[in-house]
């Protein structure tokens, strides 16, 4: 998704790519082999610095995305785990 394009525009769009996947084979193994082209064709360009791949899920195969830790400051991190660090008298350490 482009930096200037609102999420919900990018919805839209993926779902058009999506219904035309489901009813247009050729498409849908053009977008599986080469996502970057056929959604840059769809108004939907991926930055060069971003990887894409698409996977198409089945009834007997679901995909789970990890998404990438978040990046926090050291006193974030020390406030959402409310300062305290295993090996402490707090609860973690009890």
């Amino acid at each position: 998704m482009s930096q200037d394009q609102q999420p919900e525009a990018w919805a839209k769009q993926w779902g058009q790519v999506v219904a035309r996947a489901w009813s247009d084979e050729a498409y849908k193994q053009r977008l599986l082999s080469d996502p970057r082209a056929v959604l840059a064709e769809a108004g939907l360009p991926v930055p060069a610095d971003l990887q894409v791949q698409v996977h198409e899920a089945t009834p007997t195969l679901l995909h789970l995305v990890l998404p990438p830790a978040p990046t926090l400051s050291d006193e974030q991190l020390n406030s959402a785990a409310g300062g305290l660090v295993h090996g402490d008298s707090g609860p973690c350490g009890a």
